[in-house]
């Protein structure tokens, strides 16, 4: 009751009918069904332009005031870059999913072994140009951030919780435990980025390899949405998918091939659980739903709609919806209704 599915959502310019697809009446995402173009689409929420920044970061941009001093965590990936992350004013801080933060091996600047002290000398030496000195501010500010979670990850106690040994298990363990530490470090709004690979199946494993990864995205974020409970903030604490695209419809002769809208989930206690949101496609090739005959849905939710309403949520008002998804006029429904 705590999970529900958005249908058919993709990046889109401006609601698609099929007639309008077929006769390029309205502007279309450029670039359709590439892995790199769409997954952009999706973490930007930009679809007509080349984005510099996602939806994410530029959410961060908005919130991060509301966590005082400690706003350089208010983004935090923990599976490396992205651009869901990446905001005006900076991106996100990467955090390995492991207890390894990337400068554990520093001791601080009064330590006397050759490691730390070279690199004290390095960052106390003068720049000679402005790249120099960015990439000390950059190392100086990791180290620093570095501290300040070490020191208050080692207080958090194992969890009851069992999550799974998988890359995207470890990932939201990782982000579970920087939930547990919220408050210690004096944060009350954060974005965190995980991911998980391997859904480019076009060949006859296709059915059993979408069945392993779907329960690995499953058995993460129902670990997630557990430990949250036992953390006594699954109300604060929501979890989401996105993509790039779906799989066509009829089989390539041994699986399928790179298609456009797909659906998504959502969970977490503030989640208005145990129904589908949008409209879901009619499953016919050559069918309303489909770019011509190949069973390409056409996305009858945009990416703007299904994450303004997440960014709602999370405390955004209807006048900084805008900012973060500028297309959001272009849809009648800027409100989804999965949150409550």
């Amino acid at each position: 009751g705590r999970a529900a599915i958005v249908a058919n959502a993709g990046p889109l310019r401006a609601p698609t009918t099929r007639e309008q697809f077929r006769a390029r009446s309205v502007p279309i995402p450029p670039d359709l069904y590439s892995h790199s173009d769409q997954q952009a689409q999706w973490q930007s929420s930009i679809s007509d332009g080349a984005p510099r920044s996602g939806w994410g970061g530029r959410l961060g941009d908005l919130v991060k005031g509301g966590n005082g001093s400690n706003a350089s965590s208010t983004l935090i990936s923990v599976s490396g870059n992205n651009l869901f992350g990446v905001g005006a004013t900076g991106s996100s801080f990467k955090v390995s999913p492991g207890n390894l933060l990337g400068f554990d091996f520093y001791k601080g600047a009064t330590a006397t072994d050759p490691l730390s002290k070279g690199i004290t000398e390095l960052l106390a030496m003068p720049s000679v140009n402005l790249f120099e000195g960015a990439w000390k501010d950059v190392i100086g500010r990791a180290i620093q951030n570095q501290q300040i979670l070490a020191s208050a990850l080692a207080a958090v106690p194992p969890f009851a919780t069992l999550f799974p040994d998988t890359g995207l298990g470890n990932q939201m363990e990782m982000i579970a435990r920087l939930v547990a530490v919220r408050q210690a470090l004096g944060l009350k709004r954060q974005v965190f980025f995980a991911s998980i690979g391997g859904f480019d199946t076009h060949g006859d494993e296709q059915p059993g390899r979408q069945a392993e990864l779907l329960a690995e995205v499953s058995d993460a974020m129902a670990a997630l949405h557990d430990a949250t409970v036992e953390l006594d903030c699954a109300d604060l604490v929501t979890s989401f998918t996105a993509s790039d695209f779906n799989r066509t419809f009829p089989s390539n002769g041994r699986g399928s091939d790179h298609a456009w809208g797909n659906h998504h989930l959502v969970a977490g206690g503030a989640v208005r659980g145990g129904a589908i949101y949008g409209t879901f496609p009619t499953l016919v090739s050559g069918g309303p739903d489909d770019t011509g005959g190949g069973g390409l849905w056409i996305p009858t939710t945009s990416v703007d709609q299904y994450s303004a309403t997440l960014a709602t949520w999370f405390g955004v008002g209807p006048g900084e919806l805008v900012t973060i998804f500028p297309n959001l006029p272009r849809f009648a429904t800027p409100n989804l209704g999965f949150m409550g």
